[in-house]
């Protein structure tokens, strides 16, 4: 059993705390500037250890934010970074949170694009970088952070995955 409690100073949105209990399947995001996110994998189902929070399957998740439902809808997580998306809708928003490089993965509210967030799956998020132009909010933030903990962030490209097969086949 896996719990990792990370507490977090973002820039805009002050202390906050980031849990994930890999164990049970669940992320929680709390702070007292933010609403309260908690995503939980069905209990009694079986981990994927690649996967933070356990699983990428929509039917064996569920999302509340500031304690209402939340739809969820993971990518496949196959071959290519936009496999690897995460999309949240509530509240009339659509979040998207998006691979764009290695280590790093972006949230976007509604098509536009709000920050990018750092974690290596551990739990704790690194890093959240907020654009200058974007204006997020409280629950942009709190939805961010969760995605991120319970699915990590980045993802390498198709063309470098296929370097390292090709790579792989000669001594």
């Amino acid at each position: 059993m896996t719990i990792t409690e990370s507490p977090v100073t973002d820039a805009l949105f002050g202390p906050l705390t980031v849990r994930l209990n890999t164990w049970r399947g669940e992320v929680v995001v709390e702070g007292e500037a933010i609403p309260r996110v908690v995503l939980s994998r069905a209990t009694g189902t079986k981990a994927n250890g690649d996967i933070p929070i356990g699983t990428r399957n929509a039917g064996l998740l569920v999302l509340t934010v500031g304690g209402e439902a939340a739809a969820l809808s993971p990518g496949r997580g196959r071959l290519t970074r936009s496999s690897y998306r995460v999309d949240v809708r509530h509240a009339g928003r659509h979040w998207r949170l998006v691979p764009h490089s290695m280590p790093a993965s972006r949230l976007l509210r509604d098509g536009r694009r709000l920050g990018d967030f750092r974690s290596k799956g551990d739990g704790e998020v690194k890093q959240a970088e907020w654009r200058s132009d974007a204006k997020p909010d409280a629950m942009d933030a709190a939805v961010g952070y969760a995605l991120a903990a319970a699915f990590g962030t980045g993802a390498e490209s198709l063309w470098s995955e296929a370097a390292d097969l090709v790579l792989d086949l000669f001594p």
